[in-house]
């Protein structure tokens, strides 16, 4: 037995890991149904046959501050480096539902964030950006009604009907009682509003995503890998549960639901994360939920790097951790993803920042010759062991919140 440099090896989330993986590791799966082909069920190995072979993931860089003309010009630019979909990022003001003049706003207007106040503004936002040739998301939760409203507005003023509109808003309020605290109403209120712009946009928007549950903030407030899956997927399930109530068919609104997801920096257990996690919602929506369609059983996933893990001190190494975030978020088989700037640890993303940010996720797409191949780490080992132990522990976590009255009853 050689020396090791610690008596014991665990992942960020308390998973002890072996000296070394064998087939015995490996020999109770079924390759049919644990795993199966890319673009089956259950989407163990990927979303679709041929992923990046056939589409790359869509560059949607989180971005927006001061005023819409300021934020407009930045969208601009980060197109012209190859972004291929919008993400605003809302201050303070907007995100809470204040107007930009309101009292309770002062000092706050525009720091952290674009302001946005009423259909002017959302009309500065997007002029010269064609809404049928972007795809935008917008993270906003309590005024989603609002933000959306105004968004389908401007579509319409360009010519573009509803039905050609595509994009994100991330409307989940669960997650902002578990973690961002930014909400308005009670939960159940909540709940019914969440749910009415899903039902709004299956019948009149179906390129839309109405809802991105989200364990981002989950993880960025202290969870780890194992609790941010868990309880994003219980939140998934109660929103699921709570459309079905209201009379909405499983199979019309369950292809158009999205997921958002941190990726941090221990590279194997968030790999093994986003693979446990397609298979997990595979089997929810198929067997729990009795959903027919293939396309419901998918889940569709964005992923930001991790913000906790970028230091203030030497922040030209976050390129570093930031770039192997990515490429772990790119090797789960991620759909769209932003890669946080080296310098947001210190302030708002610098120009600069924010172009090696982006042209960091060129570099891996095309140059590193990981999406060359569809899942290229199936069938490690390592991955396929660590991919079940963190299903069986986030099964675990959702089985102690629904002994507990499930989500709604835990907040």
């Amino acid at each position: 037995m050689g020396l090791e440099r610690k008596k014991e090896f665990r992942s960020l989330s308390g998973i002890p890991i072996k000296r070394l993986y064998t087939p015995k590791d490996i020999e109770h799966l079924d390759y049919e149904k644990h795993l199966g082909e890319p673009g089956q069920y259950p989407f163990t190995r990927g979303a679709y046959p041929t992923m990046y072979r056939g589409r790359l993931w869509t560059i949607r860089m989180f971005s927006g501050f001061g005023s819409a003309e300021e934020t407009n010009q930045r969208w601009k630019d980060l197109i012209k480096h190859g972004e291929t979909g919008l993400s605003t990022a809302f201050d303070f003001p907007t995100i809470e539902g204040y107007d930009s003049d309101s009292p309770l706003a002062v000092g706050e207007v525009g720091r952290a964030g674009v302001a946005v106040s009423c259909l002017p503004d959302m009309e500065v936002l997007f002029d010269g950006i064609p809404l049928d040739k972007v795809t935008t998301s917008f993270t906003i939760n309590a005024p989603a009604i609002c933000i959306l409203s105004m968004y389908f507005a401007v579509a319409e003023k360009q010519g573009v009907p509803l039905s050609m509109v595509g994009g994100t808003t991330q409307n989940d309020m669960l997650k902002e009682f578990i973690a961002q605290k930014s909400y308005r109403f009670p939960p159940e209120p909540s709940l019914y509003i969440n749910v009415d712009i899903v039902k709004f946009c299956t019948e009149n928007a179906p390129l839309w995503h109405p809802i991105s549950i989200s364990g981002y903030h989950i993880r960025e407030a202290g969870a780890t890998a194992i609790q941010e899956l868990a309880w994003t997927i219980a939140d998934g399930i109660t929103y699921v549960e709570k459309c079905i109530e209201l009379g909405l068919n499983v199979d019309d609104f369950a292809p158009r639901l999205s997921f958002f997801f941190c990726c941090h920096i221990d590279f194997f257990e968030e790999i093994a994360k986003f693979r446990a996690a397609r298979r997990m919602w595979a089997k929810i929506m198929k067997e729990r939920f009795g959903a027919k369609k293939p396309r419901s059983w998918v889940l569709r996933f964005h992923t930001q790097t991790a913000g906790q893990s970028l230091t203030y001190q030497y922040p030209e190494l976050n390129i570093a951790r930031t770039a192997i975030e990515a490429l772990a978020a790119v090797l789960g088989g991620t759909n769209s993803l932003h890669t946080n700037s080296f310098d947001e640890a210190i302030c708002l993303p610098t120009d600069k920042a924010a172009e090696i940010a982006t042209l960091t996720q060129r570099v891996i797409a095309h140059e590193t010759g990981v999406t060359n191949t569809v899942d290229p780490l199936g069938g490690s080992y390592f991955v396929e062991k660590l991919t079940d132990e963190v299903e069986a522990l986030a099964w675990e976590e959702i089985g102690r919140i629904e002994k507990e009255g499930g989500v709604l009853k835990c907040i």
